[in-house]
């Protein structure tokens, strides 16, 4: 039976529609993904090496499973926006003499074969096999390995329970916010906590059957849900929900622009893959940690350039370069009433522009590794808000990919064109050569002075620029319009 669903699944694959649109951009994803497989086993295979000259008077093993807590929990938050339950179309199977639990345990089957969880393997299991080149005993290590495959399958079939839920989101959130703020504080030794936890599964071989034995009970608990909801007339039955809204009334005092940030904050909270945008944003405001606290990034001082673009301009890059595609599913109508197309891209840039100096305030913080971090980001904003924000709009008008608010988050590449690939070139690569070469022929001052000055000239030369990108919309209307229309694009 499960040769004949992977079967179906194959044909629907290559007999899809939609199978010959965007095979550039398909392929380019193929040779990216091979490159993060590649790199993954890469580290993983040196990990060893790498944590003895870290760690010359502890043991790696012992190193790893210190900081394996914190790679659970950030991985299965993560999961929640990436991953999804596999779908297939059961309708038509339902009305055959098939058994239900056997199309469940095909489903839950076939999301153990999941690219997220072949890329956690494989960085394990080279770490693994240098383990055994250096002597340790084949037992120990052959049942670990065991203990992570059963670990990633826990983190696995964990995600699809609380992905149902945002509440669990936040608790997962909390929690790794929590610990890492314990234990970077030096409040409670966190990882001294479970480091003999996850060592233990190495230490003692028995310890594999708890990982395991969890495995199995998280998947019984998801083949019992999908069982009992794999009715014909699951989707005619009535679903009853609280009705949450917001009249979002101080919009209007931003006169004909506040229609249309109404719409957007609306649009924002009610989608998930909107919704994602957001958290994401806020989640890399800690991406500065990775940098600030390592001293082999002390004298790396363009590094820190990256860091000012990215941390506050990152939701003005997640959301930014899907305008106007956010809006496909009703674009065609907005553009057949007399709605002031400069007001719409007007009210674009002043989200993006409040989310910059947000995402600013928040890295104020980071003054603590010095006043030179604080300066960079001020600049980075002033470029972010200055120049990138005209540079996303004008982009945007080559977006004609539609984008299905109700489908799946980040997980899927829907909207995504080569313009996604492009843009990262004057949004992310030119403010840092820009950078880069004055803090070299000058100093770092006169880098920071740069951006900052081409800031403030965008911002006087923002109503040029917007009438520019609005001409450009309009040029654009019709081949936009008819992007949006196609479904399967």
């Amino acid at each position: 039976m499960f040769k004949r669903f992977i079967n179906l699944q194959w044909k629907a694959f290559f007999r899809s529609s939609s199978f010959g649109k965007g095979m550039a951009l398909k392929i380019v994803m193929i040779f990216f993904g091979l490159y993060m497989l590649a790199t993954v086993v890469f580290v993983g295979a040196f990990l060893y090496e790498i944590l003895r000259k870290v760690f010359p008077d502890q043991n790696p093993m012992w190193m790893l499973s210190r900081y394996m807590v914190y790679w659970a929990l950030i991985e299965l938050f993560f999961r929640y926006f990436m991953q999804k339950l596999p779908v297939m179309d059961i309708k038509p199977l339902l009305s055959m003499p098939i058994k239900k639990s056997s199309i469940a345990h095909y489903i839950l089957g076939r999301s153990s074969f999941s690219g997220y969880n072949i890329l956690a393997l494989c960085f394990f299991v080279p770490f693994g096999i240098v383990l055994l080149f250096h002597g340790y005993p084949a037992l120990n290590v052959g049942l670990w390995l065991i203990s992570i495959l059963a670990t990633v399958m826990c983190i696995n079939y964990a995600n699809f329970i609380i992905n149902k839920s945002e509440k669990a989101l936040a608790i997962v959130g909390g929690i790794i916010a929590l610990l890492y703020g314990l234990d970077y504080f030096q409040i409670l030794p966190v990882k001294d906590f479970f480091g003999p936890i996850f060592h233990g599964l190495y230490q003692y071989p028995f310890a594999v059957l708890v990982p395991v034995i969890l495995a199995l009970v998280l998947y019984w608990i998801n083949f019992s849900y999908l069982k009992n909801k794999l009715f014909l007339d699951a989707s005619l039955r009535i679903k009853t929900k609280e009705a949450k809204t917001s009249e979002l009334s101080w919009t209007k005092r931003f006169g004909d622009m506040g229609t249309f940030l109404q719409l957007d904050l609306k649009m924002i909270w009610r989608n998930k893959r909107t919704k994602a945008q957001v958290f994401i944003s806020l989640l890399f405001v800690f991406y500065g940690l990775f940098f600030y606290t390592q001293d082999i990034y002390a004298t790396m001082v363009p590094v820190f350039a990256f860091l000012g673009i990215f941390m506050t301009g990152i939701f003005l890059s997640n959301f930014g370069q899907f305008i106007p595609a956010w809006d496909s599913s009703y674009y065609s109508m907005m553009m057949s009433q007399n709605i002031p197309l400069r007001k719409y891209l007007e009210s674009k840039a002043s989200l993006i522009s409040v989310s910059v100096v947000v995402m600013f305030l928040l890295t104020i913080p980071y003054v603590f590794f010095g006043w030179d971090k604080l300066a960079i980001n001020f600049g980075c904003a002033l470029y972010n808000l200055g120049v990138n924000i005209p540079v996303i709009l004008y982009f945007g008008s080559f977006n004609k990919k539609r984008i299905d608010l109700e489908k799946s988050p980040i997980g899927n590449m829907q909207g995504t064109s080569a313009t996604q690939f492009l843009i990262i070139i004057p949004v992310l690569g030119l403010p840092i050569l820009i950078f880069t070469v004055f803090y070299y022929l000058i100093s770092l001052e006169a880098g920071v002075l740069a951006l900052s000055l081409l800031g403030i000239i965008g911002f006087a030369l923002k109503n040029k620029l917007l009438d520019m990108i609005t001409e450009q919309y309009r040029r654009k209307k019709y081949g936009m319009i008819a992007g949006f229309k196609e479904k399967n694009s």
